[in-house]
């Protein structure tokens, strides 16, 4: 099964950078390639559900996941339980970088579900999955690092 991780260093400290990685529904907003993220359901803080849409090489993959967060180890844990690809599972983690700062990385296990066509596909599916994960990695650090508006900016919105 094909295995695809990209981590980002971010100049955010991990306790900044973590609420940002943790808030899948605010990805739409700052991701052109996720079209949707709803929440299902949420039965306690480490438990969800969540259904996506995103756009992949021209394609519109969606799924839902299952997710199981860990807010002191600064990761979650994601499966598909319906969807698109035959498999898809991984975590995203936030970790202190040596100096400051932080390390956000995305791992993701996935299978195309295809078997006669695996071998040719899944070398394709998993470059553009990494590309993917590296442009939501620099979507998220942009929107880890943009100003944060000052009581009297949000105010006057």
């Amino acid at each position: 099964m094909p295995h695809v991780e990209v981590e980002l260093p971010v100049a955010a400290a991990p306790e900044d950078a973590w609420p940002v990685v943790v808030d899948v529904l605010g990805y739409p907003d700052c991701m052109d390639s996720v079209d949707s993220v709803e929440l299902v359901e949420q039965p306690d803080e480490r438990h969800r559900t969540t259904a996506w849409s995103v756009r992949l090489q021209g394609s519109v993959l969606r799924w839902v996941e299952a997710e199981v967060i860990d807010h002191a180890a600064r990761r979650f844990d994601f499966e598909q339980l319906t969807g698109d690809l035959g498999e898809f599972a991984g975590h995203w983690a936030v970790r202190a970088a040596p100096g400051g700062g932080s390390t956000v990385a995305l791992h993701v296990d996935f299978d195309i579900g295809i078997p006669l066509l695996a071998e040719m596909l899944n070398p394709v599916a998993a470059d553009a999955l990494r590309d993917s994960a590296a442009q939501m990695l620099d979507a998220l650090e942009r929107r880890m690092t943009r100003p944060r508006p000052t009581t009297l900016e949000g105010a006057a919105r």
